[in-house]
């Protein structure tokens, strides 16, 4: 999963997250102070990039020393999900036959038939309303938080270590966060965390549609062809499909490596493509993109 070895520094990465530090502490300080409003958007837009940069280290960038490259993002600038959980969430996520699956699957955002069919009505209405782009930038970021600490909470309960040390290092994690905001901070607490949570539903914009319900594993991923803003600001990681099959290529090379084998790559996932986030954004704004209720899996 991660790059072995004693190569050097991957310079863009590491001049990327020294530059997404410096927006972040400018759109806490002196922009909040000038403009809260644009403080609160460019600290947003700060965090969805560090969540981005977060995802690189976890797959061993921009140093081949893992501790090094988890002391560049300890900080919980985004608050809620500690790093920890999310690198064992993800690596265990990358196992590609099982994509999708409600149970294995982390990141999945599909149920059990079962399961679903016993939820209250508003509940599966909410659900509903997250598969759609605008429900999942509205409340996913809300929905996915308390479905993953209510998943922790059981797993602590249950003994689980691994999972309580990811919480119990989060806590100095926010600390940090906590103590700039105290001492230089020009950004209110509750401006702070409307920007953490737009930034992390902006992140929501990159996950919508990364996987799909397919029978054969490599049919899951997609690729979105788009290279404006949002793949910048999303690191490439709409070439998903080529992440999932390279995890190790930092994300300035995966448009290189997509051009040269976009034929393969398309043949791979079954032609899993959509040419923009424009053409996400008129698809599925107001639609489900797919059910709840995961629609091949069974226990069996």
């Amino acid at each position: 999963m991660h790059n072995k070895g004693t190569r050097g520094a991957e310079w863009p990465t590491l001049g990327l997250i020294v530059a997404c530090y410096l927006v972040w502490a400018l759109g806490t300080t002196w922009i909040a102070g000038q403009a809260p409003v644009v403080g609160v958007v460019v600290t947003a837009l700060a965090i969805a990039l560090f969540s981005s940069l977060q995802h690189e280290v976890i797959h061993g960038h921009p140093f081949a020393n893992r501790r090094a490259n988890h002391a560049l993002v300890f900080p919980a600038l985004a608050l809620a999900i500690p790093y920890l959980r999310f690198r064992d969430t993800h690596i265990a996520h990358h196992r590609d036959e099982l994509l999708t699956d409600p149970y294995d699957d982390p990141e999945t955002n599909y149920l059990d038939a079962a399961i679903w069919s016993r939820l209250p009505r508003v509940l599966r209405a909410a659900l509903s309303f997250n598969n759609t782009l605008l429900g999942r930038v509205l409340i996913g970021t809300a929905v996915s938080q308390v479905a993953f600490m209510h998943s922790d909470w059981r797993a602590i309960r249950a003994g689980d270590r691994g999972v309580l040390a990811g919480w119990l290092w989060h806590l100095p994690a926010v600390a940090l966060v906590v103590l700039w905001l105290a001492a230089l901070g020009q950004i209110t607490f509750w401006q702070y965390l409307l920007a953490a949570y737009i930034g992390l539903s902006l992140i929501k914009i990159r996950t919508f549609l990364e996987h799909q319900a397919h029978q054969n594993a490599q049919g899951r991923t997609v690729i979105i062809e788009d290279r404006g803003p949002l793949a910048f600001l999303f690191l490439n990681n709409n070439l998903h499909a080529v992440h999932h099959l390279h995890p190790a290529v930092p994300w300035y090379r995966l448009p290189a490596l997509y051009r040269n084998g976009r034929a393969e790559y398309l043949r791979r996932n079954g032609g899993y493509l959509y040419r923009s986030y424009a053409q996400v954004f008129a698809s599925y704004l107001w639609r489900r993109k797919d059910p709840v209720p995961h629609p091949l899996w069974s226990r069996d």
